[in-house]
Order: C-alpha cells, then structure tokens, then sequence
C-alpha cells in the first residue's frame, strides 16, 4: 500500500443517482480504511439547498483537513464538473476528470460532437429542447425512422431511458425525459451487444459484455439483481476485442478524461462498433461493472480504490503571477535612425 493519507470519500449529491452514489462511497470509504487510510465520509444531501441555506463542500473538507477528496457522486452537480470546479479553486486533489473532461462526458450531446469530431464512431441522433414539448412527435422525428432509443442529455444510470418504435411511444419517452432534463436525445436504435470497456489511466483494464434479460440496459436492469447476465471477458474474437478496447482509448481521449473511467460500447454482428458514452466516475461498488472488470486484470477491490486514490490531483496547474515587462526606452541615436526610416517610407 502506498503511504497512510486523509481522505475524504464524498458521496450522496442532488442527482436522480443519489442512493447509487451513497452505495459507491460506503463501499469505497471501507475499502480505503481497511487498506489503513484515514476516512472522512462527507454526505452532501440529496434535497437541494432553500435559500438561505446551503452545503459548504469545500467548508467540509478543509476542516477535515483531508489529503485528497475521492469523488463518489454520480449524476448532475458531482460528475458535470461543478464539484471538480470547486476543488479546483480550492487546490484540493481529487479523483477522475477534470472540469472540463467532466462536463463533456456529462453532457451526451457535446460527447457525441466531440467523438464524431475525432472519428470515434456513435450512433445517429438529434436532440429536442422541451421547449418543443407541445409539438407533434411526428413533425419533431420527421423521416429519422424508428426504432429509436430516448434518454436524456444530461443524466446518468439510464435514467428515463426508452426505446420507441411508433410516434405514440417517442411521445412518452420525451414526457419521461423532460420530467428531469431540458432536453432529450433522440438516438437511432442499433441491435448489437452492449459491452463495457474499462480505463485506468489512460490504459484499457478489459472489455465486459452485458446481456440484460428484458433486451435494454435500463435503470432496471442495472440495479436489479438477476436482470443482467455478465460476461468478462466480452464474447468477442481476439482481435476485434483489442480493436474495442482501442476504440474505447480514443473515446476518452477525445474528451481529454483521466483517472478511471468506463466507456460503453455497442458491438454488432456486423463488424461494427458504436461509442455510447464516457462516464468519468462509475460506479464502485463491489458488483460494478469497472470492478469486475479490474478484478480480471488482476485488481482486487481495495486495490483499484488504491490505484484511483493514487491519481488524485488538482488538474489546473498552479504558477507564480509573471511580471510584466517594462518597455526599455531606445537610446537617442537608436530613436534618430527609426524617425529617418519612417520619413523615407513615407
């Protein structure tokens, strides 16, 4: 083990994800004090401060006197960058992305920008604000055909997730989204297993597929036990194995995220493969998927909480303000020459 630290494991938050969040972080501050750190459990409410009264994160953790923070939060206002700013101000280390890398992989719209930019491929999609709530879904769809999959911009865990193959259906998907989000992300339906790429450091840990008994990995199939068959490592051929894992590499560099990570992938029987997301802070429970998939490269639980700790760090660098240069007067016969210069070229 790496020297004893304090470190505070922060967990809970406002978002849907507020109980998966309490879950990762109970697992992982155990595994930390059983590896011989010095835990601080910090809980930032689920209900979302009144007026007048608030959470001071930052507060918390000073008067801790923590080492590092290790971010458990999922979802909204703990993995969108709004935390990572915070410590960033307050020059306290933390684990995962940065601000930025963080606010791009939260946000499904920029990602998918982003990866088409760097020639990681994603399903086709188009996004409705929910200003467009009381519009016809067949005039919102047009000819994008169906089926199709709706979820929401800016939410995790799959969140208000449907798949829709009539106008009727997308009609209850985007009522299910915008209950939550501002917008929804309309993406083409596309048949292949879903499988999960695990990243430390810039390093591909493995591939894992999932085969969710109801057909799509939802909320329920996620969290409920028996719904989800598991597969590590993915049921692929060598090298097309090593090719996904590449891809998932690329994916996360394109959003410039660090640490640990889990990129999620649709592999179909027709040789291709599709980027999903980045999520910059998986869950991290013992039955997570970025566990499992640590464990088959040889990381037991306590050990990748180690290895994530390892990282923490804050992303801005931090340099002394440079003085300005002063302006050194020309000598009198340097000022001669340039006047005689300008008379000539005038």
């Amino acid at each position: 083990m790496s020297h004893r630290r304090r470190v505070g494991v922060v967990m809970g938050g406002w978002s849907g994800e507020h109980e998966v969040s309490l879950n990762t972080g109970t697992a992982v501050a155990n595994a930390l004090a059983e590896r011989g750190h010095d835990v601080v459990r910090v809980v930032i409410p689920h209900a979302e401060p009144a007026a007048g009264a608030r959470f001071d994160l930052v507060a918390t953790l000073r008067k801790a006197r923590v080492d590092a923070a290790f971010l458990a939060l999922h979802g909204r206002m703990g993995e969108d960058g709004c935390v990572q700013g915070l410590l960033e101000i307050a020059r306290i280390p933390y684990t995962g992305s940065g601000v930025l890398a963080s606010a791009l992989a939260m946000d499904k719209v920029k990602s998918k920008e982003l990866f088409l930019l760097h020639n990681v491929p994603t399903p086709p999609y188009y996004v409705v604000p929910a200003s467009d709530a009381a519009r016809d879904p067949e005039a919102v769809h047009q000819s994008f055909g169906f089926p199709v999959i709706v979820k929401p911009r800016g939410e995790g865990s799959s969140l208000a997730l449907t798949k829709a193959t009539s106008h009727a259906e997308l009609g209850r998907g985007l009522e299910a989204v915008f209950a939550i989000d501002d917008y929804a992300l309309v993406e083409r339906f596309i048949q292949g297993a879903e499988v999960t790429v695990g990243i430390l450091d810039g390093k591909a840990l493995g591939a894992l597929e999932i085969a969710p008994a109801g057909g799509m990995y939802d909320y329920q199939a996620k969290y409920t036990p028996g719904r989800s068959q598991y597969f590590m490592p993915a049921r692929l051929p060598a090298a097309r194995y090593h090719g996904v894992c590449n891809l998932a590499v690329r994916a996360a560099e394109a959003l410039g995220c660090s640490g640990a990570a889990r990129v999620d992938l649709l592999v179909t029987p027709g040789e291709n493969e599709y980027v999903l997301e980045v999520n910059t802070l998986p869950g991290m429970t013992q039955t997570s998927l970025l566990p499992k998939i640590a464990a088959a490269a040889g990381y037991d639980f306590g050990a990748l909480c180690e290895a994530i700790l390892a990282s923490a760090r804050v992303h801005t660098p931090q340099r002394a303000p440079q003085a300005r240069p002063h302006a050194t007067p020309m000598a009198p016969a340097a000022a001669e020459l340039g006047a005689r210069r300008l008379a000539r070229s005038a």
